[in-house]
């Protein structure tokens, strides 16, 4: 398989929201969607957020998003176009990680039925976290799953709730010499919060989070995988990014 990282952008969030309840600087972020060619397919694991959106809701995250950072420029960087990716999968529905979809409109969508549910109608405070709202256009084709899934050979989704009632992390298996990749998601942000076990500052359950970062460690060391945060700078300047990809 090949895997590649495809850059979106950037924000900026309070170092509470880095790390629930541990105060500093305000930090800037990455934000990316992992795209994996596959023998069942082109697939594509989050999207980023959308320029537009945060400029106009969130302007206090400080976007910044070129016009190459877009998913449909990430995947012609790629080698590939929007039309090519058969199958599209949000770990969760928060804006910074479906900015993308709206350009994804022939691929099915693969989420977490509970997750679904709750973008659709959630709680007061979840407001900014699921703000965007473009992915859930007219004829829009989700398949709403649960529990660990296999998504082909090789691409495991793990249920990870805390952060959002429904959240995955991807596991992703090849069969050459190349360490497994742990996608964590917004499991925890940074390798420093893993370590701690510190989850981010935003999310429904802190029980669950706490479990779902133990149950990330436990997956690591099962597999003996490599886990990527999907929040830290300075994690994602040591990652290769399209065009170069991951063999795995």
């Amino acid at each position: 398989m090949r895997v590649w990282l495809l850059d979106t952008g950037s924000i900026v969030i309070e170092h509470t929201q880095l790390m629930w309840n541990v105060p500093g600087p305000r930090v800037r972020i990455p934000s990316y969607g992992v795209l994996i060619e596959h023998d069942d397919g082109l697939i594509l694991f989050d999207t980023g957020f959308d320029l537009e959106h945060t400029e106009a809701v969130l302007p206090f995250e400080e976007p910044e998003q070129t016009p190459r950072q877009t998913i449909p420029a990430q995947l012609e960087a790629s080698g590939f176009t929007t039309e090519d990716v058969g199958t599209l999968v949000n770990s969760h529905l928060h804006f910074d990680h479906v900015g993308g979809n709206k350009h994804l409109r022939s691929s099915k969508i693969v989420v977490h039925e509970r997750e679904l549910r709750q973008a659709r109608d959630h709680h007061p405070f979840e407001f900014f976290g699921y703000s965007d709202k473009s992915w859930d256009y007219e004829g829009a084709r989700f398949e709403p799953i649960s529990g660990d899934v296999e998504l082909a050979p090789g691409l495991t989704l793990y249920e990870t709730p805390g952060h959002t009632i429904g959240h995955y992390s991807l596991l992703v298996q090849g069969s050459g010499a190349s360490r497994p990749m742990l996608f964590a998601a917004d499991v925890v942000y940074t390798p420093a919060a893993y370590d701690k076990g510190i989850q981010a500052g935003f999310h429904v359950d802190p029980v669950a989070g706490v479990s779902s970062i133990r149950r990330v460690k436990e997956l690591a060391q099962q597999h003996e995988a490599d886990v990527y945060f999907s929040h830290d700078m300075a994690s994602w300047e040591t990652y290769k990014h399209a065009p170069d990809f991951y063999e795995v």
